[in-house]
């Protein structure tokens, strides 16, 4: 089981992971180009009126802004989301036991975090999946559009974290625990294309791929 997890699986969980992500890609990239647009022609009586332009709206300075946004609104939530998904990012690669398999396996690694430092953003990144987990049972308007599939993703985002800190720490049995973390981390990869964790690689691509207010780029 143990070989099975570490070797197969992990391959099985990358291609499905690339796989399903460029699908995902492909099919956003398709559905959100423009199309064209058609105007009816009025076979009788007086053409409409042209829309008048809405007169100018006074600029607001950058604190007005700030305030006017989502960090403005809710802060807590902005500062714990960030943190909550850069530690989420960082961990898999920069984390020590990760780069060690990399050398073992490849004979290249990433620089790695200080165990200190990881051991800080895996608390950071359980204190924060907590956080979304009791908002969603305290808030009535978070929990009255919560679902057990919203609990599960979660779940499936925090278990490598879990099992992670678990093993680092040597809590319960050891190899136990250090299986349990390579298959949830699988378990993720496979899942991020075909669940709301999507969002993850689709954040980059809403921000240089669709033509909106917020694109950064071109929107091409």
């Amino acid at each position: 089981m143990y070989d099975f997890v570490r070797g197969p699986l992990v391959w099985v969980a990358f291609l499905v992971f690339i796989l399903g992500t460029a699908y995902q890609v492909y099919r956003f990239y398709r559905l959100s180009r423009p199309r064209e647009r058609y105007r009816l022609r009025i076979p009788f009586g007086k053409p409409p009126k042209e829309p008048q332009e809405a007169p100018a709206e006074p600029e607001l300075t950058w604190w007005q802004q700030v305030q006017l946004s989502v960090a403005g609104r809710n802060p807590v939530m902005i500062a714990v989301t960030t943190v909550f998904h850069l530690a989420l990012v960082l961990m898999p690669l920069f984390v020590l036991g990760h780069n060690v398999l990399l050398d073992i396996a490849w004979h290249a690694s990433l620089p790695s975090l200080p165990e200190a430092v990881a051991d800080g953003l895996t608390v950071a990144v359980l204190a924060g999946g907590l956080f979304f987990l009791l908002r969603r049972i305290v808030l009535a308007r978070v929990r009255a559009i919560s679902t057990a599939y919203d609990y599960l993703v979660l779940l499936i985002a925090t278990a490598p974290f879990i099992t992670g800190f678990l093993a680092y720490h040597h809590l319960f049995d050891y190899d136990t625990v250090v299986l349990l973390h390579m298959l949830a981390g699988e378990i993720m990869l496979m899942a991020i294309p075909f669940t709301k964790l999507v969002h993850m690689p689709f954040y980059f691509i809403n921000r240089f791929v669709l033509v909106h207010e917020n694109t950064m780029g071109s929107g091409g």
